[in-house]
């Protein structure tokens, strides 16, 4: 690999037979920038385009072994965390990135297709919390999704709100959240297909970006996959090209990711793909 001049990426995440999330569409999003993709298995999917039947996690210790012969062989640009699959990949995976706190780490740990994990649900969510999130330059979720992890440290209250919950992530370590599909504005907002919504980035100061959509019509099964793997691929970009200015790479990834995704999904709807997000049919800039 001394030949290497793509940025090589590593992407932790499930493994989907479709192709439209977790890792294949990660290294499809990837190979579309000119990055390079790596990719440690954390559950095997049951699938097909309609749902998600069933999660095999992976073994903690072949997700452990698989990262660091990787990472011992090849020099990353940044480090993509996607579904866990268990607490025991949490905790692997959580010892693993610690070692490299000079890479930008990407967190994207849910997946609204997959079924739910039973008790196991909040155990992973609360340990995701405490290892990875400090660790995080970048998580990405969903108003919905916030609000359950909020409830691992506390209770359900109408008096909290998303800033308040943004801020707790914050002060854990986390540099920056985007909390993607929020409602853009409750007057404009309208109804059914070609409402406004935001995707809000959040920092040390409170909100950085706020940046507005008219939703689409239709069902896109890996928009958020494809949204925070382009994030990824351009953070590896600046991160080969000797960008040191993080706060501005952050900003620049988000904006160009939104679009990417807007692209995608357009083009999905314009050839007919149903429900998939096509990633590997696009290239950085389209």
């Amino acid at each position: 690999m001394q030949n290497q001049t793509s940025p090589l990426i590593l992407s932790f995440g499930v493994s989907d037979p479709v192709g439209a999330i977790g890792i294949q569409a990660d290294l499809a999003t990837f190979a579309s920038f000119g990055c390079h993709g790596l990719s440690v298995t954390t559950g095997l999917l049951i699938s097909d385009t309609a749902r998600v039947e069933d999660v095999q996690a992976v073994d903690p210790d072949w997700v452990s072994d698989q990262a660091r012969v990787l990472l011992e062989d090849m020099s990353v640009a940044a480090i993509k965390i996607g579904a866990l699959g268990s607490v025991e990949n949490v905790t692997a995976i959580a010892e693993i990135v610690s070692d490299y706190p000079n890479v930008p780490l990407i967190l994207d740990p849910f997946i609204s297709a997959l079924p739910e994990q039973g008790m196991d649900d909040e155990d992973i969510l609360t340990a995701v919390r405490q290892l990875l999130i400090p660790q995080t330059t970048l998580l990405v979720l969903s108003p919905v999704e916030l609000e359950r992890l909020a409830e691992t440290w506390r209770d359900a209250d109408p008096s909290d709100t998303l800033q308040n919950d943004v801020d707790y992530l914050v002060a854990l370590g986390c540099e920056y959240v985007l909390v993607t599909c929020m409602q853009a504005d409750a007057s404009k907002s309208g109804a059914g297909e070609g409402k406004l919504r935001a995707n809000t980035l959040f920092g040390e100061d409170g909100v950085v970006r706020h940046d507005v959509w008219r939703h689409l019509p239709g069902i896109f099964n890996g928009a958020g996959s494809t949204l925070s793997a382009a994030a990824t691929a351009l953070l590896a970009l600046d991160q080969g090209g000797g960008g040191g200015d993080v706060d501005n790479d952050v900003q620049q990834a988000v904006v160009a990711a939104q679009e990417y995704t807007a692209g995608a999904l357009t083009h999905a709807r314009r050839f007919g793909m149903g429900k998939l997000v096509p990633n590997r049919l696009f290239r950085a800039g389209t």
